[in-house]
């Protein structure tokens, strides 16, 4: 029988209690620590993954309007643009969590939403090419097919 850490209140994901065990703990270089735990209450079993929170800056829009950064947002973006294509859920929050650091590791309590896009459509470009172009629709402004046929054709060039 592994170890038992102690006693913790992290809700159970089944029964609601508050009350578990972890049961292992394990260090991952990209997201913190992942913990296994035992719900007191009922038994089952889950998992918990706990990385620190780091100060964001504040997205500078093209309105020049100021929101937070939201992780939540900027995954669901790119989870649109890669819908119904060979993109997997862990490149998905890979992706995230890289845009995500890269502001964090800028130091800057504001940056445009520019620099976020940017990021997101590189990051695109080298994980999914057709991912890359529904995201350049919205966000490079592609408004008609001959704009999304010279990016397609400048992506055809360079490969």
């Amino acid at each position: 029988m592994p170890p038992i850490y102690g006693v913790s209140e992290m809700m159970c994901p089944y029964c609601h209690s508050e009350r578990s065990r972890v049961v292992d703990t394990t260090k991952d270089k990209r997201w913190g620590v992942r913990r296994r735990r035992e719900c007191l209450a009922c038994g089952q079993r889950f998992s918990t993954l706990e990385r620190p929170i780091l100060a964001t800056p504040l997205l500078i829009k093209e309105d020049g309007t100021r929101e937070e950064f939201e992780r939540e947002k900027l995954l669901r973006g790119i989870r649109i643009a890669c819908a119904k294509r060979p993109v997997s859920a862990a490149d998905i929050e890979r992706l995230a969590g890289e845009v995500e650091a890269a502001l964090q590791r800028m130091g800057k309590a504001e940056v445009s939403s520019r620099v976020v896009g940017d990021m997101v459509i590189a990051g695109l470009k080298d994980m999914d090419l057709i991912a890359y172009i529904r995201y350049a629709i919205v966000y490079l402004g592609l408004d008609d097919l001959r704009s999304v046929r010279k990016e397609i054709d400048r992506l055809l060039e360079s490969n």
